[in-house]
């Protein structure tokens, strides 16, 4: 009796085992990977007859914050990311038992859009910084509170009109990328700020990364969609999102032109555009056997009918990469290459 009771148990443990097993795939993350997502989920879905993968625009740091919860299947198997891991968080994923595969999709530019019926802006990274710091830097060494309310009190020849930026949240990739490419590269054009990234670099980054919040800088969220409706209902605001959603909403926006750049497929491909960046994706390994699919999603992500160079995703607005770069980012999600640091 005691051995057909221990059989029983067993079983109801087995029973229960096999149902915490999902079918699905679930991605998280960055909102400028999710239209890429969603796209190689549905042709995922058409070629293989699993269920789509359920895809959600988080936020890369949000995402990632899921992601590295744990790895248990209810948390995510994938994380899009508008930048790369960063190493805390990289800690955080190995701390809870997880090794991440990190694989490269391919590369976006960050585009400073308006109203397609208003004038096309041309402006310089060093102007966008001064519109958007908390405090700017004076020639002496100090600081003084952002006053800057109207574009032509930067320069002259910029629009008589307000400063109003919609963009996106801390948690963003596309903001911690707007940071890094713009705010760090318009800060350092003041000499002593610039010497201070390699002597004080806490206040480096204190200077360079602290955005305006009088109201000037809108955080529109992770839904670019509303920036869009923003932009068509304020003629005289600028919004800040990927060149993918810039793309298809090309009869409802426009991006500027930044250092001289205009912002384009063939600018970003060519490495002209000054503000673009690599997308990625982050695949939890520890996953692939339990839940349905991940090993299939992956071979659609990187085959040449989805991210190769006349790919489905191009139509999409994303970048491809060099055929090098990608047969080796290729190679990486077929093996199941975990990320050992950065």
């Amino acid at each position: 009796m005691k051995s057909l009771a221990w059989l029983v148990a067993a079983g109801l443990f087995m029973g229960v085992g096999a149902a915490q097993a999902r079918d699905n795939i679930e991605i998280v993350g960055s909102s400028t990977v999710y239209p890429f997502s969603t796209t190689v989920a549905e042709n995922y879905a058409k070629k293989t007859g699993n269920p789509a993968p359920k895809v959600e625009s988080t936020g890369t740091g949000g995402g990632m914050k899921l992601f590295c919860s744990g790895a248990g299947v209810d948390t995510p198997d994938i994380s899009n990311a508008s930048r790369r891991i960063k190493e805390s968080e990289l800690e955080t994923c190995k701390k809870n038992g997880i090794n991440p595969v990190e694989v490269k999709v391919g590369y976006d530019g960050i585009a400073i859009a308006n109203a397609k019926e208003a004038p096309t802006f041309t402006i310089t990274r060093k102007e966008l910084f001064l519109a958007l710091a908390k405090e700017v830097p004076q020639e002496d060494g100090t600081l003084a509170p952002n006053k800057f309310t109207t574009w032509n009190e930067i320069d002259a020849k910029l629009p008589a009109t307000k400063i109003e930026v919609l963009g996106p949240p801390p948690t963003s990739g596309t903001r911690d990328a707007f940071v890094e490419m713009v705010m760090h590269v318009g800060c350092k054009e003041f000499a002593w700020v610039k010497d201070l990234e390699k002597t004080d670099e806490k206040k480096f980054k204190a200077i360079c990364e602290s955005i305006r919040e009088d109201g000037h800088y809108v955080e529109a969220g992770e839904n670019d969609n509303l920036i869009v409706q923003k932009l068509q209902s304020n003629k005289d605001a600028l919004g800040i999102f990927g060149f993918s959603f810039l793309d298809q909403n090309s009869d409802k926006v426009k991006g500027a032109n930044v250092d001289g750049v205009e912002i384009s497929f063939d600018s970003i491909a060519a490495g002209q555009y000054p503000v673009s960046r690599p997308l990625y994706m982050y695949v939890k390994k520890e996953h692939v056997g339990t839940v349905k699919g991940i090993e299939d999603f992956l071979a659609e992500f990187t085959s040449d009918a989805a991210w190769g160079d006349e790919g489905y995703l191009t139509d999409k607005g994303m970048i491809p990469m060099p055929t090098e770069e990608r047969a080796k980012f290729a190679a990486d999600a077929k093996a199941l290459t975990a990320l050992s640091g950065l």
